[in-house]
């Protein structure tokens, strides 16, 4: 079984390595995705002021070099926590670090390129509202045509909630002269 885990980031690792153990048991394989859309235009504009006739190639690498950059640094920020979860847990997984507007056509698009089985996703949504069924895992899980696993964020205990509701940054004292 390949199972194929997409996140925004805000997908709990704990869960996804209990599902992706049971579900390739020995003999599967897990690849993890992201979907970045890249700011191009704000990327390939950052040196615009030293645009210069005679450089013009050297700024079109540069400003290949910077998109790259950006979409390798915001993805692993994306997959990493579950990559080393998967691999904490002696699972073998791929990384795919997609490029898009659309992430549930990117999602979509992977699924059907790797050949997953099945689709894990991140609940980004509450799931039993009208809503949910305009979400990216709603819509993949039309467009790819494949049963879709979707995984809550962690509850929160009344505890968590109630300090995130008082919390008060601390303020360092101010001396008056």
């Amino acid at each position: 079984m390949h199972v194929l885990v997409a996140t925004a980031g805000a997908l709990s690792p704990e869960p996804v390595v209990e599902f992706a153990r049971h579900l390739i048991g020995g003999t599967g394989s897990v690849t993890v995705t992201t979907v970045v859309e890249v700011p191009r235009s704000f990327l390939e504009n950052l040196d615009a002021d030293d645009w210069h006739p005679l450089h013009d190639e050297r700024s079109r690498q540069n400003a290949d070099s910077v998109v790259d950059s950006y979409l390798r640094e915001r993805g692993h920020r994306l997959t990493d926590p579950l990559r080393l979860a998967l691999e904490g847990a002696r699972i073998p997984c791929e990384v795919r670090i997609l490029e898009g507007a659309d992430p549930a056509v990117a999602i979509s698009e992977a699924a059907n390129d790797i050949g997953a089985d099945v689709v894990i996703l991140g609940a980004t949504k509450p799931i039993f509202n009208r809503d949910a069924w305009e979400s990216v895992s709603a819509r993949v899980m039309v467009e790819s045509g494949r049963p879709v696993l979707v995984v809550p964020e962690a509850r929160r205990t009344p505890e968590e909630d109630l300090d995130e509701a008082t919390y008060q940054p601390e303020v360092e004292p101010t001396v008056s002269a």
